[in-house]
């Protein structure tokens, strides 16, 4: 059974949300946050499945409550089991702070009039292991909000050891390509294509999909406006 913890500052929204959860059949509330320092504390204590992070708080936000969060993996009750998995949720659905998001480990993000039922949807989705966004929209927001390429200095060190294949399964994932698409793409088995993209993504410290899109564009593997995967 998934267990949640909510953050959000404003209290009618986060006592909703609380009620909403506790109702449903299938998840527990095991905490709730006010911002995103006692979120980072609770997250330690609790060791939630979820967190239901908003973004704009007032002290620390959310962006840097998540990346303190995802930092502090292996902490709390569930040690060694993981870090949570945070779903954002937000007022627009275009905005550079969800792009900050994808770029700290989000799983997902929902706008805050999602109807009940699929924020309850959505968060069994991403407490089984699964990414909430469709890979066009992690596209559409990077492709609005990213600088351009970093300079090259200033990439990971790690870089340099991932291989020419594995830089070929980053750069097609990036686009939005299943592991499927992929095998297909470049004539090797799925298992190959999940083998390669597990080494890429250790060897660059990435844990979800969107930070691989992320981490695309911002070496200029992947180019806006540049070529989409294969359906």
């Amino acid at each position: 059974m998934p267990t949640v913890l909510v953050v959000d500052d404003q209290v009618l929204i986060r006592a909703g949300l609380v009620s909403l959860l506790n109702a449903a059949p299938g998840l527990t509330v095991v905490g709730e946050a006010c911002d995103g320092d006692e979120a980072v504390r609770l997250a330690g204590t609790t060791a939630p499945d979820v967190v239901l992070m908003d973004l704009r708080m007032p002290g620390t936000d959310g962006i840097t409550a998540m990346e303190r969060i995802l930092a502090r993996t292996g902490t709390g009750a569930r040690a060694g089991t993981g870090a949570p998995r945070i779903l954002v949720l937000t007022t627009f659905d275009l905005d550079a702070y969800v792009y900050s998001a994808l770029r700290a480990g989000a799983c997902g993000f929902l706008l805050k009039e999602t109807p009940p039922e699929r924020l309850v949807a959505a968060i069994h989705t991403v407490a089984s292991g699964d990414m909430l966004f469709a890979p066009t929209v992690t596209r559409r927001l990077i492709e609005a909000y990213h600088p351009g390429p970093v300079p090259p200095g200033t990439i990971a060190p790690e870089w340099d050891t991932v291989t020419g294949r594995e830089r070929d399964v980053l750069r097609l994932v990036a686009t939005g390509a299943t592991n499927a698409d992929v095998a297909r793409q470049l004539f090797i088995s799925e298992a190959t294509v999940k083998t390669h993209l597990n080494r890429a993504m250790a060897k660059l410290g990435l844990s979800t999909r969107a930070q691989v899109v992320v981490f695309a564009y911002e070496t200029a593997l992947v180019t806006p406006g540049g070529p989409t995967a294969l359906p």
